[in-house]
């Protein structure tokens, strides 16, 4: 399985559902993903009023494109539980954990959704951002696709792994991307999505652009953002371009010429294309389709 399977992932905005306004206004929005924030984006004296809000979010039942996602508190602190409640009352299509160190954590989590009456339709993002996540991430993922809910995606919290360990986070992230390069190898191998860690500066817009290109030419997926206005540049960055589609298209067409059929390789206007590159073809055009239905469906 590869992380084309899923839904385009490109942009996946975080919205405090302590901040009303900011809940009323997520309908419009053109982003690929919406993780309504429990954590990092709500004060504790707010946490209570969040889940209040949050609950009138998902019983209003407004229609909308968007991947429902809820981000709770760390497992096993004072708001996990009446976090899991909340979550079984308004039944996202995801729940998103934040620091998570270990396989044990996820087995947790597992029987933790378990008791709470989640069902298997729930799928699992897991947040990496701490030193224990990226030396255990192997085992993490691998018991994250035996558990229930199952993984789906891995997101990388830049802003805590560099809290975490004094790494420098500037430079185009320098320092940072053989960690960055090691979630994303780890996401491929097992099939789940992987999405890049959020760019802080929202006022930024040509440093915003000039991450989210790196992003995806390091294979991530999608990017998780702070604000609206990064939603566009997001999906344009992790959308394929019009010239990418232009050879992807060339290159399925010329394997299903009759003259090409068995064929291993082909030369196409002077250059060997392999079936490897027709596999890559395909995928490209798999995703613009599945970008172009959520178009329809908005």
């Amino acid at each position: 399985m590869n992380a084309l399977q899923h839904p385009p992932r490109r942009s996946a905005l975080y919205v405090p559902a302590s901040n009303p306004r900011a809940l009323a206004k997520v309908g419009g929005l053109d982003a690929d993903a919406v993780v309504f924030d429990l954590e990092d984006a709500v004060a504790p004296e707010m946490k209570e009023a969040a889940r209040s809000h949050l609950l009138q979010v998902f019983e209003a039942r407004r229609p909308g494109p968007h991947y429902r996602v809820v981000r709770i508190n760390a497992i096993g602190g004072a708001d996990f539980d009446a976090d899991m409640r909340t979550v079984a009352r308004c039944r996202p299509d995801a729940l998103l954990v934040p620091k998570i160190g270990s396989a044990n954590d996820v087995r947790f989590l597992s029987e933790a959704a378990l008791r709470h009456g989640l069902g298997a339709e729930l799928r699992l993002w897991l947040m990496v951002e701490t030193a224990d996540a990226l030396a255990a991430l192997d085992d993490i993922v691998r018991a994250g696709l035996g558990a229930r809910p199952r993984l789906e995606a891995l997101v990388v919290g830049t802003n805590d792994l560099a809290k975490e360990t004094g790494v420098f986070a500037g430079d185009g992230r320098c320092y940072l991307v053989p960690w960055l390069m090691g979630v994303v190898l780890n996401a491929k191998r097992h099939g789940v999505c992987v999405l890049d860690g959020v760019w802080n500066d929202f006022a930024d817009t040509a440093g915003f652009d000039a991450e989210a290109l790196q992003s995806s030419r390091m294979a991530f997926d999608g990017k998780t953002l702070i604000h609206p206005s990064q939603i566009a540049p997001a999906n344009a960055a992790f959308s394929p371009s019009a010239a990418a589609l232009e050879e992807a298209r060339a290159i399925v067409a010329a394997f299903e010429l009759p003259r090409h059929a068995g064929a291993g390789v082909i030369n196409l206007e002077g250059r060997m294309v392999e079936r490897l590159h027709l596999a890559q073809a395909q995928r490209l055009l798999s995703l613009q389709a599945a970008i172009e239905a959520r178009g329809r469906g908005r």
